[in-house]
């Protein structure tokens, strides 16, 4: 770390009779600014967004490209339509908007919905996926939301975005081989919703395809918003 700068966040320090005072000083405000109740926009972006909003921040990935060449592992603030860099620490938090969850950094990457991070890498994970399910003609529909192998479900949440219609009177969620483990009965009104919590974690050791079923009839159309909220152990590094 450069003596002209603080250790935790390299915010640059003002040094005897320098010149300009007032930009060594504001590119430590917008460190700050970005840094404090850290939101990254995503880990996962390699081009830097062409227009740059001051203050939003990038974890940037291996491969990144144009400004952010280079900078791999750093975070992009933006400040004056350019960008400011700052390393993250081991133990660095973040709320990582374009999937919903906290992360922490091991020192080397971001893990997202880790709930605890060992000296190794090791940590309890939490996880969620979601899809919007248009229903088609028919008795049963396999959505699009799997289940991947070596998860600890806790359920699967619903809610009807469009009405249901059809010879139907109510519908069920599950997987194959357990039509209604995530809720039976269900209603088929626009904003109906259903909260499949399981009485005990279940690990899925193979994918399991999130399946719709209607029950006392058919579906002719609708829509569903799914999602799966499930704990993964990491494996240590």
């Amino acid at each position: 770390m450069s003596e002209n700068a603080t250790s935790n966040h390299a915010l640059p320090l003002l040094m005897p009779a320098q010149a300009q005072k007032h930009v060594t000083v504001n590119e430590a405000l917008q460190r700050l600014d970005g840094m404090v109740d850290l939101v990254l926009q995503s880990t996962e972006r390699s081009t830097p967004p062409a227009t740059v909003a001051d203050g939003l921040c990038w974890a940037v990935p291996q491969g990144a490209v144009n400004a952010w060449e280079g900078r791999a592992g750093q975070i992009a603030i933006g400040a004056n339509g350019g960008w400011v860099f700052v390393p993250p620490r081991m133990g660095s938090r973040a709320f990582v908007a374009d999937r919903g969850v906290q992360a922490v950094h091991t020192g080397q990457i971001w893990v997202t919905g880790a709930l605890t991070m060992g000296t190794h890498g090791s940590g309890l994970i939490a996880r969620q996926d979601s899809v919007e399910v248009t229903l088609a003609a028919g008795t049963t529909m396999d959505s699009t939301l799997i289940i991947p192998a070596g998860a600890m479900v806790l359920g699967v949440t619903a809610r009807v975005t469009g009405a249901i219609t059809g010879s139907l009177t109510s519908w069920r969620l599950g997987t194959v081989g357990a039509e209604n483990r995530f809720g039976e009965g269900l209603g088929k009104g626009l904003g109906s919703w259903g909260r499949g919590i399981l009485s005990q974690p279940m690990t899925y050791w193979d994918p399991a395809t999130i399946r719709l079923g209607a029950t006392g009839g058919s579906f002719a159309s609708g829509k569903v918003r799914l999602v799966a909220h499930w704990l993964e152990l990491r494996i240590p590094d």
